[in-house]
């Protein structure tokens, strides 16, 4: 059982320990009148910028001295070097500008790298901060206005990349259509449902539960997109406002990527928190850190209702702060979908209804707000402002790219860690894990292993996307538009059903 957090006195700390000292979010709800005057990102990341320095009660003294700007991957607005762009806004002059790959793992895996390059004496004052603008880009399309956004010029230093930049489907995938996380991640439900026992409609219920649990944390955060308490009822029930998707998820169980919000924190080493005069009572440690993605491409991973890397970095992440997932007290699980949820909690030990320890400090991309790649920056940054309220106590935050393939783990506290920050890449030990050959292309018998129907805008099915095991148990994959399967696949349980593919990549019932 969790212990409570005792009194935390004067922080001892190793000078170069890695800390973050100012965290902010903002968000806007802007009107159509709104948009030819609406700032742009990089101006959103800068103000998040201003904020968290206020947060850290230094006023710009760090901001000026930042010795490195790291930007969350864009989908808004280009730039050239976003760090760059920002740098400028803010009156900062980095020697060091980073930009991540696209996948929502990436602030904290911006974090993880941060911190070790902190603790190694590689930097001293870090500014993290990303932005998305969607809802205002699809505005302007609407009003036909034109957006007087920055351009860089063509000869602007490029930026450092991190993160692995690889596309998330393969070949096999791609000719199914299988090319979007709405499409892929109900295909995990199915699987999950099925390893679970439960009818359709049981599961429903269970997962919309979870979400609705998610949407009363979004009620108490001033930050959410949507802050509005939901009843698993109305989370489930298919109406023309939560018309569905991909079965079996309904409008409000698919992340909510248009908005407009940012988010920004400052990491630096304990001497430069110490020198810029930093409150102690602000300070939060980046305990431990661990990275490493899944067998990369779904049709290679040995079940759809699993990720062993998520068990290996939380595991990994754990140990090296530590404790174990009993002494962690908040928690933040990257939330894109139920089934993400579902599958990271069970991987690190977590229950999906624990009354005191919600599994998001957010309302999760749904509610909170699914700004592309940046969310958990704002996760970070609930966080922190939940463990500077809960002294000594430690929280977790989960952060997933692609399909349940790229993830990032860190633990968080303002109790200093004894050996400074310590991190692992566990990718060795996953890639030793058991893995699925697949195929493009099969004619003959198969067996159901996990499907969703898409569904037109105005609510009916369109497509079948099926994942099936042959007889050799390779996995193929396959679709389908005829009614009959359509409507068996959305009014029963067709997971562990014998099918027949053709070579043209269509399947029928057995």
């Amino acid at each position: 059982m969790r212990q409570p957090p005792g009194t935390v006195g004067p922080v001892s700390a190793d000078s170069r320990t890695p800390v973050i000292v100012g965290v902010a979010q903002t968000l806007r709800h802007p009107e159509a009148s709104d948009v030819p005057k609406l700032p742009e990102p990089a101006e959103m990341m800068a103000d998040a910028l201003r904020l968290a320095a206020a947060d850290s009660g230094t006023g710009d003294r760090l901001l000026r001295r930042a010795d490195s700007i790291a930007v969350v991957e864009l989908l808004s607005w280009r730039y050239a070097n976003p760090g760059l762009a920002v740098a400028e806004r803010i009156g900062a002059s980095p020697r060091q500008t980073v930009q991540t790959t696209v996948g929502g793992n990436s602030p904290q895996l911006l974090v993880n790298a941060t911190a070790a390059a902190i603790q190694a004496g590689e930097l001293d004052i870090a500014l993290l901060a990303g932005a998305e603008a969607v809802y205002t880009r699809l505005l302007a399309r609407k009003t036909g206005d034109w957006l007087d956004w920055s351009k860089q010029s063509e000869d602007t230093a490029a930026p450092e990349r991190l993160g692995t930049d690889q596309p998330g489907t393969n070949e096999a995938e791609q000719a199914r259509g299988l090319v979007m996380p709405t499409q892929v991640y109900p295909m995990f439900e199915s699987a999950l449902r099925a390893r679970a026992g439960r009818s359709v409609d049981e599961h429903q219920v269970v997962i919309s539960e979870l979400w609705s649990r998610f949407s009363g944390v979004a009620a108490r955060n001033q930050y959410a997109w949507s802050p509005e308490a939901k009843t698993a009822e109305e989370i489930r029930t298919v109406t023309p406002d939560n018309r569905m998707i991909g079965f079996p998820y309904p409008k409000l169980m698919n992340a909510n990527i248009q908005t407009d919000q940012a988010a920004a924190l400052i990491m630096c080493s304990v001497a430069a928190a110490r020198d810029a005069g930093v409150p102690e009572d602000r300070w939060v440690f980046p305990v431990s850190g661990a990275d490493a993605h899944d067998h990369w491409f779904v049709s290679e991973r040995d079940t759809l209702w699993s990720s062993p890397a998520i068990r290996l970095n939380g595991a990994a992440a754990l140990r090296l702060a530590g404790i174990g997932a009993g002494d962690v007290a908040h928690v933040d699980l990257y939330s894109c979908f139920p089934s993400a949820v579902e599958i990271a909690a069970a991987e690190l030990g977590l229950g999906l209804d624990e009354p005191d320890r919600p599994l998001t400090v957010t309302g999760g991309l749904t509610f909170a707000g699914g700004p592309g790649n940046n969310y958990v920056t704002h996760s970070i940054a609930s966080m922190v402002d939940v463990l500077r309220g809960d002294p000594g106590s430690f929280g977790l935050v989960t952060a997933n790219g692609w399909y349940i393939t790229k993830h990032a783990t860190g633990v968080y506290s303002t109790k200093p860690p004894a050996d400074g920050f310590r991190s692992e890449n566990v990718q060795p030990a996953v890639d030793r894990l058991p893995h699925r050959e697949w195929v493009t292309q099969h004619e003959g018998p198969a067996e159901i292993e996990a499907y969703t129907v898409m569904h037109e805008r105005d609510g009916s099915p369109g497509v079948a996307l099926v994942g099936c095991l042959l007889d050799d148990r390779r996995r193929a994959w396959a679709s389908s538009t005829d009614a009959g399967v359509l409507a068996a696949m959305t009014g029963s349980e067709c997971v562990g059903r014998r099918a027949r593919l053709s070579a043209d990549g269509q399947v029928a019932l057995a």
